[in-house]
């Protein structure tokens, strides 16, 4: 790879304004209760320059250095999800007219152009897979608004955390594909690569210096040394047929009297896709509207069916994520669900391990773990 063109960090605001004179919403990482979240951003000084993060099974804290870095993370609870795949949103709208009747609307699809700032390897690969699901040979109007107006600024993982295991799904740390711009995060600032016509066109615009050699094959070991650090696996071989085989296995009743059921584990995942659908009458009678909302094949009502609710205990439900996950999916979409972001290791309450269940069942577990 040629050596990129250099932004230094007293200049990063420059990309900020540039994006916000070209109409784009900016969304970047920010510190909020704790934890670091996507929110609207102006100015650099929001970004969290100099924190640092602490994730295990069940853990997750956020510690300050004297860093200048504003990306010296891995991630935090949120991905790229909630920005084209919306948590809640309406579908469409019944209105009492004046004869009497009902009257059915689309709820509109219109969607600000947003940018995002800090994408992370795991979180495009991720996106790829919501796009083969949201945009198949039935396109969802609402993602696909967003998603075409969705800029993505990708940046180059050099801080791993210990429940990373992306360079094992073969997603990260260094990004691949399907970002406009990606960042190379040094010291002294970015090394920043186009890898679309958008990003091409926003990357001449950018108050850019000639690359060092030197330093920038520095910042590429930096990625590349954070994924030899990465230490969870997933076991070898043919992770579906080795699920399906064990739907028996006693790892399932072990690991459900740990589980609460509660759904951290696929409200952080980015590939998550289960949702729910309501009506909403308005108190007045005279309207209502029909919504969707992220759901979880941990509640009761994903199951349901007629009367019936299919998986009524922890064991089947937990059994059902991770046989979908990890084995059905690819039937589906060409591959594993599970892009080796960690967050459903770091934001279980309890602190469950999907790779060490994946070991326990599929190799009795023999394989090794971290």
């Amino acid at each position: 790879m040629d050596t990129p063109g250099f932004l230094p960090i007293e200049r990063l605001q420059s990309l900020i304004d540039t994006l916000n004179d070209d109409g784009f919403r900016c969304v970047a990482p920010q510190v909020r209760d704790g934890a670091i979240l996507y929110d609207t951003l102006n100015h650099v000084r929001q970004l969290p320059r100099g924190v640092t993060q602490e994730q295990s099974n069940g853990r997750y804290r956020l510690h300050d250095s004297d860093s200048p870095r504003y990306f010296a993370w891995a991630n935090g609870p949120q991905a790229i999800k909630p920005h084209t795949f919306a948590p809640r949103e309406e579908l469409w709208y019944a209105k009492v007219d004046d004869d009497g009747g009902l009257k059915f609307y689309q709820a509109p699809t219109e969607t600000e152009p947003v940018a995002i700032l800090g994408v992370r390897a795991c979180d495009l690969a991720a996106l790829a897979l919501q796009d083969r699901h949201f945009l198949g040979d039935f396109p969802d109007p609402y993602y696909d608004a967003r998603r075409k107006r969705l800029l993505l600024i990708a940046v180059n993982c050099t801080h791993s955390a210990d429940t990373c295991f992306c360079a094992h799904t073969g997603d990260g740390p260094e990004v691949q594909s399907g970002y406009d711009l990606s960042l190379y995060e040094t010291d002294r600032g970015y090394f920043v690569t186009a890898g679309s016509l958008p990003g091409e066109m926003l990357l001449h615009r950018l108050p850019l210096e000639p690359g060092d050699d030197t330093l920038f094959a520095a910042a590429r070991e930096e990625t590349r040394v954070s994924g030899e650090r990465q230490q969870r696996r997933l076991p070898q071989g043919d992770l579906q047929a080795l699920l399906f085989a064990n739907l028996d296995h006693p790892r399932w009743q072990e690991v459900a009297e740990r589980c609460l059921s509660c759904g951290n584990c696929t409200q952080v995942c980015p590939t998550c896709f289960c949702h729910s659908e309501n009506e909403v009458p308005a108190i007045s009678g005279t309207d209502t509207t029909h919504e969707r909302q992220w759901d979880s094949c941990f509640s009761p009502g994903h199951s349901y069916i007629h009367g019936i609710t299919l998986r009524k205990d922890t064991a089947s439900r937990y059994r059902q994520w991770l046989t979908h996950k990890f084995g059905s999916w690819h039937e589906q979409y060409g591959r594993s669900g599970c892009v080796g972001c960690g967050r459903c290791i770091g934001w279980c309450p309890v602190g469950i391990d999907p790779t060490e269940e994946l070991d326990a069942i599929c190799n009795d577990g023999t394989g090794d773990r971290p």
